[in-house]
């Protein structure tokens, strides 16, 4: 296992900062974004991000606006300005002069996950590893995300929807890169069909999809049984995708999309 160090960082965004904290290896490597879900925080990836570094990996997790020294934007934060936030993140993660430009994954949970598939259509990702990955209307995009309706969103995520009408899932049939798609067994606010509507888009042409479900899980990964497992997982998968690409050393997507208005 390889040394890791950590030290905390200011992302600046839209004139403001948002607090991050990067994990680092002593050599240039992969880069990892790891993008935290609704009402959570960059510490709920801190033991992933150094488990990860230990691999061979710089790690980025970071605090969204509307949460930790940002809570009290919680009902003001919309989509793009989380859009923003993560775009600032992986640029900040990419200019590490330690991290290689051309293998970066993005890692991201529930909203984090929905964020991490609108950003693979933005700027070169590699890898993408998304658990319980949450689904959303295009429409009111500029609503604060606090005040979407909830009951609206329920529904939603019990439709089939395709690329055509989803910019997320339009991002995902346009991914070239490896999946993971982690589901909870036991998930109440992201149910089977939105995963359904996930793999069924990255059946455009990604190089790999693994999909695994955790057994009795919840969303929150509230047990440590299933978080454990969630971690095995992921720091298994990251390995092996690593391990091939400084094998194989296939091309990246490189996407131009422009940033959902």
């Amino acid at each position: 296992m390889t040394a890791t160090r950590h030290s905390t960082i200011d992302i600046p965004v839209d004139g403001q900062h948002i607090a991050g904290t990067l994990v680092a290896a002593s050599t240039m490597v992969p880069g990892v974004l790891l993008v935290h879900g609704w009402d959570g925080s960059q510490q709920q990836y801190m033991a992933r991000a150094h488990d990860l570094a230990a691999l061979g990996c710089v790690c980025l997790t970071f605090d969204l606006r509307g949460h930790a020294q940002h809570a009290d934007q919680r009902m003001s934060v919309t989509r793009e300005d989380n859009l923003r936030d993560v775009l600032a993140a992986y640029d900040a993660l990419v200019g590490h002069p330690s991290v290689n430009p051309d293998a970066i994954a993005i890692v991201g949970s529930s909203y984090g996950g929905y964020l991490a598939a609108l950003v693979s259509s933005m700027r070169p990702v590699r890898w993408l590893a998304l658990r319980a990955p949450a689904l959303y209307h295009d429409r009111e995009w500029l609503t604060p995300k606090g005040q979407l309706s909830r009951s609206d969103l329920v529904a939603y995520r019990r439709t089939l929807v395709g690329p055509d009408d989803n910019r997320a899932l339009a991002a995902c049939a346009a991914f070239k890169g490896d999946v993971l798609i982690v589901e909870s067994e036991d998930d109440q606010t992201v149910p089977h069909p939105v995963i359904e509507n996930y793999l069924a888009a990255f059946k455009g042409g990604v190089r790999s999809v693994t999909y695994r479900v955790l057994a009795g899980a919840d969303h929150a990964l509230s047990r440590q049984e299933p978080r454990q497992a969630y971690g095995t997982l992921l720091v298994s998968w990251m390995t092996e995708m690593t391990l091939g690409a400084k094998s194989v050393g296939a091309p990246i997507t490189r996407p131009v999309h422009a940033a959902p208005a």
